[in-house]
């Protein structure tokens, strides 16, 4: 039930609000800190990807940048469109890429399905950020957002730092990588709600008295549709 106050009740609540407002950014400014002394793991695999420019290396993808943002995109080999709680994401993509580039860092969508298919969904969607496909490598799986349904099955998949059942063939992530001294290193990922800073919709339906509206849905975003099916 909804609380109608006095202007004055209503600023003290928010006052009261505001503190803990500044308490949780303080946290969250630590714990940038915490992940940007993360140690880092060199990445020894020659990873292959297929791109508009022909075949690349992870190392090509980084274009002129050294630091390499990948959202790992679930798109199946066998489905005809991308999934679309990762469309949701990738909405707000193509807008930060200028900033991203301005600060020596380069953010791509990486799948499994087949170049062709990707491109053509990118189209459909009017997107313009890169978009490459791992279909020919161990990429996915190595960067664990990839599984057999035997290990679905077994409760053997290992999605998010734990052992599941609860997840599908493919999986959302984000992974950050480094480029120094002709080195690559695998600085960061993250899954599951880690991605939910990164949706700017969400964000700002969280300031709302509605919020996101969800708690009477069969499950999470049972409401979304990609944009250009509303």
């Amino acid at each position: 039930m909804t609380t109608i106050v006095s202007d004055d009740e209503w600023l003290a609540a928010r006052l009261d609000l505001l503190a803990q407002e500044k308490d949780l950014q303080r946290a969250r400014d630590r714990l940038a800190a915490a992940r940007r002394a993360l140690p880092w793991c060199r990445v020894a695999k020659d990873y292959r990807f297929a791109s508009e420019r022909g075949e690349q290396t992870l190392a090509e993808l980084f274009g002129d940048a050294s630091q390499l943002l990948i959202y790992h995109f679930m798109y199946h080999p066998d489905w005809d469109e991308g999934c679309k709680s990762c469309s949701f994401w990738a909405d707000g993509y193509d807008g930060v890429q200028a900033h991203l580039l301005a600060r020596d860092t380069r953010l791509i969508a990486v799948s499994r399905g087949p170049l062709e298919k990707l491109l053509a969904y990118r189209e459909r969607m009017g997107w313009t950020f890169p978009w490459v496909s791992s279909a020919s490598n161990s990429f996915n799986r190595d960067f664990g957002v990839t599984f057999t349904q035997e290990e679905i099955d077994s409760g053997d998949a290992d999605y998010n730092y734990r052992k599941t059942s609860r997840i599908g063939e493919e999986m959302p992530g984000l992974s950050v990588f480094r480029k120094q001294d002709g080195e690559i290193y695998h600085t960061y990922s993250t899954y599951s709600r880690g991605l939910d800073p990164f949706n700017t919709a969400y964000q700002l339906l969280d300031l709302t008295s509605k919020g996101r509206d969800e708690d009477e849905l069969q499950y999470t975003m049972e409401w979304l549709r990609r944009r250009d099916e509303y």
